[in-house]
């Protein structure tokens, strides 16, 4: 069977892209041959065969061959005529349009990070050049701690070296919602389109569809994070993505933490001497609420539990608060005003 290189990345057999390149990552930092100078040469072959699964893995066709016909297949050890339905076989059994050449380490490593070793080594390492074009930076131009923001500040340790490049600045969006989406939960899904790139180190664009779980009682400002969802760029880790939540108006109800407030326009007469008020709620239901009390300016209708959910207690829900504004007649008679005046008079 040879190498397994998905268990040498320490990922499983449907790792996508992203996880290969944090695994890869990770295990390059970890055992590069400049970060173990004491065990320099153990290091060199496992940073070797990290590069290698990478190299093999993050390549669609490279990837195909290898999951068919093993590490043996990609090095020219073809399986026997019939063996297997790789469209890039000839009837020989050999490889019609695929040689699998196994590049140097350091360059992959280099077209990765942006430069060949952040840990300030200047030897040679399986035979790649340091100081040549995409290599490492001559240290008369920044000094001799230039990478050292990847040391860990014990200087040793499990941890040592593993901190990444630098990430660029989270991109943040606003993720309008309606109230009815916010009281009952829903499914967004928002396409973005972003610079990636290939096997080869070149740009493309890579489009994306997310998928966000709005939760019941989500409030405005929530945020939704997709890490290292940005642009990919050479040296800098990809930003992460953020979407707010933001809230849209609604034409009824205003929401005051976990509660709803609605505003009925009410008469004069029906403020004096009662008045049933409807509400249709934010899932459809109707509402038939009677006010008995007479009803000021700043008196309020509360009815319990018929509110926003709320995230943390998914069985609760704050208030329903219902409002009135007043509707005071323009003028009176003097017929009116004596009939108002004995009938408050006389209460």
């Amino acid at each position: 069977m040879g190498v397994d290189y998905y268990k040498v990345l320490q990922v499983d057999r449907s790792a996508k892209d992203d996880d290969l390149k944090k695994a890869y990552r990770k295990l390059a930092m970890k055992w590069h041959p400049d970060k173990n100078p004491n065990n320099k040469k153990d290091a060199e072959a496992k940073f070797k065969t990290i590069s290698e699964a990478y190299d093999v893995l993050s390549d669609p066709q490279k990837r195909a061959i290898y999951d068919q016909y093993g590490e043996e297949g990609l090095k020219g050890q073809m399986p026997p005529p019939g063996a297997g339905g790789f469209s890039g076989m000839s009837s020989d059994g050999g490889s019609a349009n695929f040689r699998f050449n196994p590049r140097n380490a350091d360059d992959i490593f280099s077209e990765f990070f942006g430069f060949s070793s952040p840990f300030g080594g200047m030897g040679d390492n399986m035979g790649g050049s340091r100081g040549g074009p995409g290599g490492q930076f001559p240290r008369s131009m920044f000094g001799d701690d230039i990478f050292s923001q990847f040391r860990s500040a014990s200087g040793g340790g499990e941890g040592s070296g593993s901190m990444p490049p630098r990430k660029g600045a989270a991109i943040e969006r606003a993720l309008p919602c309606s109230l009815e989406d916010l009281y009952k939960g829903t499914t967004k899904k928002m396409k973005i389109s972003r610079d990636g790139t290939d096997a080869t180190g070149r740009t493309t664009t890579v489009e994306e569809i997310l998928t966000i779980e709005v939760k019941p009682g989500w409030k405005k400002g929530t945020k939704i994070t997709f890490p290292e969802k940005g642009n990919e760029q050479r040296g800098v880790i990809p930003s992460d993505l953020v979407f707010i939540i933001d809230e849209k108006p609604h034409a009824v109800f205003k929401r005051d933490g976990n509660d709803l407030v609605a505003t009925q326009k009410i008469s004069l007469a029906e403020a004096l001497t009662g008045y049933t008020a409807q509400v249709t709620t934010l899932d459809g239901r109707n509402l038939t609420i009677p006010v008995n009390s007479v009803i000021s300016p700043t008196y309020e209708e509360v009815v319990k539990g018929e509110g926003m959910p709320i995230p943390k207690e998914p069985t609760k829900k704050g208030n329903l608060r219902v409002k009135f504004n007043i509707k005071f007649p323009t003028r009176l008679t003097t017929e009116q005003k004596t009939g108002i005046k004995r009938l408050l008079t006389s209460s």
